[in-house]
């Protein structure tokens, strides 16, 4: 958007607009333009001139009459609503084993939601067809055009620069460099916004989990290559080169400290290293085996050493643990007592809410946070 000056009547029209589109979609019910008139504090010719621009924009429709909105005189009172179905967003999970989409309205009430296993080996190509192909299969059962997609969100393993290229990625093949951003725009002709998974997930916590409220809060993934997102002031840190909270790194320090020998209990690495896998060295464990249990010691261990460094480091209020914990409640009091011992002042910690769609509720986050800025911000590209 080129440079707004008070002397551009652009500025008011954007001012005007944004206020009255806030009111409505935040708004118990239709409210009339009186109501309106009332919340943004705008004489009634104007929000009338502006709903009049929304509805035009296809952003906001008259509501049905009420039973008392009926007159002894004139016509009812005409009532609004924000138009959440004028447009669609998706969320994205891309992960080692399967891919994810979640379908939601402008207001990100959720309409469908989708899961496809994919081979750990699949190459970038492959893993990103099963990713159109399950987005496709999304849009049909929901009966939703892509046309209407106005945002996409995706989580994905790796360190993720700005423009939504993979940096560097372990855990899937072929993923480092990948220009992910830009691959998934050719498919989907809208805006794609590209985070790291651990980053969406914390994300997914603060909007709709766990960490509702907190705005210092840590989220820890435990998943192939481990990693942890973090909000400091209810906001992402990223860092500067957007490899915050990369703690996986930390096993190079020791070759034996990979999550596949950590939760081994044969002495080979654990194979295929996924959910299922690690629930049922988990289980063992409480069965009372005792190689199992010594793997869940192992990996307790590097969680809490992994964790301390976070926690030493950012001093969160929150640490919400999910991936591979989420279900194992046998985790939450070892790491407890463990942050008691090493950090100066423990944190509050707390298994995910959100189960296996942490990810995909980020993504989703990221897809609604776009538009939030484009439609509700005087610095977004507006509605008109």
């Amino acid at each position: 958007m080129g440079r707004l000056t008070g002397r551009d009547p652009s500025l008011l029209r954007r001012i005007n607009s944004t206020v009255v589109l806030r009111a409505l979609r935040a708004a118990d019910g239709a409210p009339t333009l009186s109501d309106l008139s009332q919340a943004t504090e705008l004489s009634r010719p104007t929000v009338e001139g502006v709903v009049e621009q929304l509805v035009t924009a296809g952003l906001v429709a008259e509501a049905a009459v009420g039973p008392g909105d009926v007159r002894r005189q004139g016509r009812p009172a005409r009532r609004y609503r924000f138009r959440a179905e004028a447009g669609h967003l998706l969320g994205v999970e891309i992960g080692p084993h399967r891919v994810a989409a979640v379908l939601a309205d402008l207001s990100g009430h959720r309409l469908g939601m989708l899961g496809r296993e994919v081979s750990e080996h699949a190459t970038a190509d492959e893993r990103l067809e099963r990713v159109r192909g399950t987005v496709a299969e999304l849009l049909r059962t929901c009966e939703v055009p892509r046309s209407t997609l106005r945002a996409v969100g995706v989580g994905s393993p790796g360190i993720v620069e700005s423009d939504g290229t993979v940096r560097l990625c372990t855990a899937l093949p072929g993923w480092t460099g990948l220009p992910l951003g830009e691959r998934l725009r050719r498919s989907f002709r809208c805006p794609v916004l590209v985070e790291n998974d651990a980053n969406a997930a914390a994300l997914a916590e603060h909007w709709k989990g766990v960490a509702a409220g907190s705005g210092d809060m840590v989220f820890v993934l435990a998943g192939l290559s481990p990693g942890a997102g973090s909000l400091i002031g209810g906001r992402l840190h990223r860092g500067f080169g957007g490899a915050a909270g990369e703690i996986g790194a930390l096993h190079l320090l020791g070759r034996e400290a990979t999550p596949e020998r950590l939760l081994s209990t044969t002495g080979e690495p654990l194979h295929p290293l996924d959910e299922a896998a690690v629930a049922e060295v988990f289980a063992l464990a409480r069965e009372g085996d005792a190689r199992a249990q010594r793997a869940v010691e192992r990996f307790n261990r590097r969680l809490v050493h992994d964790v301390a460094a976070l926690v030493l480091a950012l001093d969160p209020e929150l640490v919400v643990v999910g991936g591979w914990a989420t279900g194992l409640d046998d985790v939450l009091d070892p790491l407890r007592r463990e942050l008691a011992r090493y950090c100066l002042r423990p944190p509050r910690v707390e298994l995910s809410l959100l189960a296996g769609e942490a990810i995909t509720t980020g993504a989703l986050r990221l897809a609604l946070g776009h538009v939030e800025e484009e439609l509700f911000t005087v610095e977004g590209t507006g509605p008109f």
